[in-house]
């Protein structure tokens, strides 16, 4: 059985909450609620959660003012992932400016839901192991050495990151918006340099190899998986 993630749900649709929490709970998570954003702070300092999934238009306090106080007050944060109905660019990066770790647009199917919670709990864990491991790829984050079936692989320092986003995500599906994130931050480039830049991952990780890990989900993002 997998081990039980702490989960607080922010949502002020009371039957979408349940539906939600109903899906949580047969995977064996523990859950509270809460159903607007300044009763979701007040309860978010006051224990310990391992996930929050919040919604983005909350009455009292809306989801990205509620990010930047938990980020700012919070002395051990959760993982946020953020619900929005809002699926434009700008909309997406002002989230992870805010403190969001990843986001689902709305409508969305709720085993992605799962699999993503498990995913940020997941990451907190890989975050302390200095070495990720997918199939035959290793990625040891301390010496920044990449090796895949005792060859050793050299990266660029955009690559390396992009790398690591997706091994600490796998088998989960890391979108485009979040990827552009990770390496420019907050200034994406306008063209599509990260597209070029998976080609070099690709070039270096799968090309010289009998099977491909990085696989493309068009218009939705990447993963790195043995299939």
């Amino acid at each position: 059985m997998s081990e039980a993630i702490r989960v607080l749900i922010v949502e002020d649709n009371r039957d979408l909450s349940a539906i939600i929490g109903d899906h949580l709970e047969a995977d064996g998570n523990v859950l509270d609620y809460a159903f607007d954003g300044k009763s979701a702070l007040r309860l978010a300092l006051l224990q310990t959660y391992d996930v929050i999934v919040l919604d983005i238009m909350m009455p009292r306090m809306d989801g990205l003012e509620f990010c930047s106080q938990y980020r700012e007050l919070a002395s051990h944060p959760a993982r946020i992932i953020m619900l929005t109905a809002r699926d434009t660019l700008e909309d997406i990066l002002e989230g992870f400016r805010r403190g969001a770790d990843d986001y689902l647009v709305k409508p969305f199917a709720l085993p992605e839901l799962t699999a993503r919670i498990r995913a940020l709990f997941r990451r907190d864990k890989l975050l302390s192991q200095p070495v990720l491991q997918v199939g035959d790829l290793t990625f040891n984050r301390q010496t920044l050495e990449v090796r895949r079936q005792d060859q050793d692989i050299d990266l660029n320092p955009s690559c390396l990151k992009l790398l690591a986003r997706l091994m600490e995500a796998s088998p989960c599906v890391v979108p485009r918006v979040e990827l552009e994130h990770v390496v420019w931050g907050d200034m994406p480039p306008k063209s599509d340099v990260l597209k070029a830049q998976l080609y070099k991952l690709r070039s270096a990780v799968d090309k010289p190899f009998n099977r491909p890990l990085i696989h493309t989900l068009h218009s939705i993002g990447y993963r790195i998986a043995e299939e």
